[in-house]
């Protein structure tokens, strides 16, 4: 049986040593005679609610832009930004993922490539929450998402 101990490590420091260490020592001297592995890996947050309600918001100021549904948009940047190649019983393939198993930073880089293609290709500015018109912005395109 697996067990998992969380560790948290900030600016170069591990925040919960101590107690990590203790549950680790604990957990270790409870295994039975054998071999095992212990493997660290790094938790994986999903995109927040807050990524997915800016994306859409972006959408809509396409759609009003542009007059493409937008979840015709979406279906685009999927396809543009999430698309890769495969081999499926020796034919190639593109398989167009959506955005709802990203991962934070995943997401993030999507938004960002969003963002960057409307101004190139549209000529559309979409801004960032932090910038001085988002709350105007925001306003303006929710109720249309």
């Amino acid at each position: 049986m697996a067990k998992t101990i969380k560790i948290v490590k900030q600016n170069g420091i591990l925040l919960n040593k101590e107690i990590a260490a203790e549950r680790l020592e604990s957990m270790l001297s409870m295994l039975s005679n054998g071999e095992y592995s212990l493997t660290i890996s790094r938790i994986v947050k999903k995109r927040t609610l807050d990524q997915n309600r800016l994306m859409w918001l972006r959408y809509a100021c396409i759609e009003k832009e542009t007059e493409t549904p937008k979840e015709d948009v979406h279906d685009y940047y999927c396809m543009k930004f999430l698309s890769r190649k495969t081999v499926i019983n020796g034919i190639e393939q593109t398989i167009t993922s959506g955005t709802s198993k990203l991962s934070t930073l995943g997401m993030k880089d999507f938004l960002d490539k969003v963002q960057a293609d409307a101004l190139t290709e549209f000529g559309i500015k979409l801004p960032d929450p932090g910038d001085l018109y988002w709350k105007e912005f925001e306003e303006y395109y929710k109720h249309f998402i």
